[in-house]
């Protein structure tokens, strides 16, 4: 067990909230505000992480902290670290996220699938029944069926698919369902990117909140691209940060593929970092 002094722990806890505060706090002053945010929203509404949650700093199984009275009452908390029953009653959990996270790092990379999943969820849908309908469409919703219409759909992550409209499941070549990830999930997947963050926080805290911060900002950036390339016009948020990848050229395709293989790049380590952390608690 390592110990780590009241000051010492406070600097890593206060380092993690600045690190994290110009993510959250923007969040929090829109929703006092009654506004959305289409792009940076997402990781705080979709996910079941609340705020609070992330940005409150956990050492990780191992460690403990010396005078830390603020974590008393905590989940899996006894005496200022994280308890071996706690660890033992996440075996389940556990064990299934290993699974998955070997089965998706052991397959081969796919890059063909160009985001069309976005396209997929509003396909036959008018403008006023998108998920973002505050947004148009920039093609018009003429032109962007014409696009799924057009296109080799290929979605192999559950939680994009099951979003798709009824008149676009059937187009897709794959049919990923909650109970068979382990045959599906890739690591070329934006979804699969994303979900290394829900993994994490799920882990929490039996890890290192240092992890689960840098798996939320990959999910940050994968996120970026994933609306960018979406068939919504978003050329009026925040001041034209978000140019749109035009995926239905070939342009706009090759420059999604290539930030496609950055992000997978940058995800290998972390899901290597959190299989071993699997390991590292099964193991005792």
């Amino acid at each position: 067990m390592e110990w780590l002094s009241r000051e010492e722990w406070a600097q890593r806890a206060a380092a993690h909230r600045d690190r994290l505060l110009p993510y959250v706090e923007p969040h929090l002053e829109r929703r006092r505000r009654g506004a959305q945010h289409p792009v940076h929203d997402f990781l705080f509404t979709y996910y079941s992480h609340r705020p609070a949650q992330l940005r409150r700093w956990h050492p990780g199984y191992g460690v403990a902290l010396a005078d830390a009275p603020e974590y008393d009452g905590l989940k899996g908390y006894a005496d200022g670290t994280v308890t071996a029953d706690h660890v033992a009653a996440q075996r389940p959990l556990l064990e299934a996220l290993l699974r998955l996270l070997r089965a998706t790092a052991d397959r081969p990379a796919s890059f063909g699938c160009f985001g069309l999943h976005e396209w997929a969820m509003v396909y036959r849908l008018s403008e006023g029944e998108t998920r973002h309908s505050a947004w148009p469409l920039r093609l018009g919703a003429a032109g962007t069926d014409a696009v799924v219409e057009s296109h080799r759909i290929a979605c192999s992550h559950f939680d994009a698919y099951r979003f798709f409209t009824p008149a676009a499941a059937p187009l897709n070549t794959l049919r990923p369902t909650a109970a068979d990830r382990l045959a599906y999930e890739q690591p070329g997947c934006l979804h699969a990117g994303l979900d290394l963050y829900k993994h994490a926080f799920r882990l929490t805290p039996m890890i290192s909140s240092d992890l689960v911060a840098d798996c939320f900002e990959l999910a940050w950036d994968i996120r970026v691209l994933d609306m960018r390339a979406a068939p919504y016009d978003l050329s009026g948020l925040d001041d034209g940060a978000f140019e749109p990848v035009r995926v239905e050229t070939p342009e706009g395709k090759a420059e999604y593929v290539e930030a496609q293989r950055g992000f997978a790049e940058r995800g290998a380590p972390l899901r290597a970092r959190l299989v071993a952390e699997c390991e590292r608690l099964l193991a005792g």
